[in-house]
């Protein structure tokens, strides 16, 4: 893994974010915390888990391990989640840019939620923060279809690819 190829997964990374929030944006309040039935209760706190999860990495690579994520009811929308993610994607983007080639190989040692210890190397930590948010917008994109809404636009990796 190079240096070019995280930067390459974190532009997709926001590219797919992009994506998926422009195809929830004409949700009403009511379907967007809509209870689905699955791994996060709705859309919104599916989507606050992909943010919260992407916060806390970025927490640990700053020397700091959050106990508990963030909660899902300080998005009480669409835009106010935008706008979170989008500052939150300026500091991951120095972050990142300010580790260079030989930074990627850095281990971090941090503390999980449950009080676990742990320790990786950056690029496998980046690596897992894109693969688990794509895991997650898979399950967005079924609640979306399941309350009748439209998908939005393929996220895939190789429509990215694609699009570039």
């Amino acid at each position: 893994m190079t240096f070019n190829d995280l930067r390459t997964l974190l532009d997709y990374h926001y590219w797919a974010r992009d994506r998926l929030l422009e195809a929830v944006e004409p949700l009403t309040p009511e379907q967007f915390t809509r209870d689905m039935g699955s791994s996060f209760r709705s859309i919104r706190d599916t989507l606050t888990h992909i943010y919260a999860a992407e916060w806390a990495w970025h927490s640990r690579w700053m020397g700091k391990s959050p106990t508990a994520l963030l909660p899902s009811d300080m998005f009480p929308d669409v835009a106010s989640l935008r706008a979170t993610w989008a500052e939150h994607e300026a500091k991951m983007r120095s972050f990142v840019d300010g580790l260079g080639d030989a930074g990627i190989a850095r281990v971090f040692e941090y503390t999980l939620i449950n009080g676990q210890p742990g320790a990786s190397p950056f690029w496998q930590m980046l690596q897992h923060v894109v693969n688990h948010a794509s895991y997650h917008r898979g399950q967005v994109t079924t609640m979306l279809r399941q309350m009748g809404a439209a998908p939005g636009k393929p996220m895939d990796l190789i429509a990215f690819y694609r699009a570039r």
